[in-house]
């Protein structure tokens, strides 16, 4: 089993950005969680992150035939893009949202999500471990977001 994991825009400064509600630990920290529930697992996980909602859209088209799983924190771009949306939808691949703060109690614009019906689960409010769950999910070793 092969999973990707994408992060959206401003991931890359977890442990500065808004700790009150994202945390102190780093975007380093995130990935070596993922990593750890990968090896734990015996999956392969590439974890990339960036900024650009064009660059994300590339990401998923270059998925089909690498990957079997998506795992991805479109970050803003969770309510904003359509384009994220018509590539996950695209490539097919099974995909789960996630998002390390729950998006359903903040601000009123974040409350929607383009992103959520292109995916077979959303995991919101869990931090880090929403990622595992995530993972493990594709891994086909949970019972998330049934």
């Amino acid at each position: 089993m092969r999973i990707l994991v994408i992060n959206g825009p401003n991931l890359n400064l977890l442990g500065t950005r808004e700790p009150d509600i994202y945390g102190s630990k780093s975007y380093a920290d995130l990935v070596n969680a993922i990593r750890w529930t990968a090896e734990e697992l015996g999956v392969q996980v590439k974890t990339v992150q960036t900024n650009h909602e064009g660059e994300i859209v590339d990401i998923i088209q270059q998925a089909i035939n690498k990957y079997d799983g998506i795992v991805i924190n479109p970050a803003a771009y969770t309510h904003t893009s359509i384009a994220i949306y018509d590539a996950l939808k695209a490539v097919g691949l099974p995909a789960v949202e996630v998002h390390m703060s729950d998006i359903s109690n903040r601000e009123e614009f974040r409350r929607h999500s383009y992103i959520s019906p292109a995916c077979i689960a959303t995991i919101a409010g869990k931090g880090f471990t929403g990622y595992q769950e995530a993972i493990k999910l594709l891994a086909g070793n949970s019972d998330v977001g049934e």
